[in-house]
């Protein structure tokens, strides 16, 4: 084997490598992308729950303080709901922004707080 033909054989190898090597790194970075959407959207369900759940908090502060959190820590087209009763439920649903949507861009979450007596 000649040395031009082992310089074949390398570059060979790397074109078949390197776009392996590539699609795993920037799937490790679009998880990690969608993980803090997620960990966002778990805070800003539990900060909603927590503000409506204050004796005296008026009817939309829990949706007002879960929409400031999200959209303050990058999610996109927030939807709150917030439900009321004995205790206090407050659900998130949001986008992240990621590289390519593969239908996995939404997250979710909920919170449930026992609502404060006066």
């Amino acid at each position: 084997m000649s040395t031009d033909e082992r310089g074949l054989s390398e570059s060979l190898q790397w074109a078949v490598l390197l776009p392996v090597v590539m699609l795993t790194v920037l799937g490790i970075i679009q998880s990690g992308i969608w993980l803090h959407g997620r960990s966002v959207a778990a805070n800003a369900a539990l900060a909603g729950a927590e503000a409506q759940a204050l004796s005296g908090a008026g009817g939309g502060t829990g949706a007002r303080v879960a929409r400031e959190v999200a959209e303050h820590g990058g999610l996109r087209e927030v939807q709150v709901q917030v439900g009321g009763g004995r205790d206090v439920s407050v659900a998130v649903t949001a986008r992240v922004d990621t590289f390519f949507d593969l239908g996995r861009s939404r997250v979710s979450a909920h919170a449930e707080m026992p609502r404060e007596l006066p």
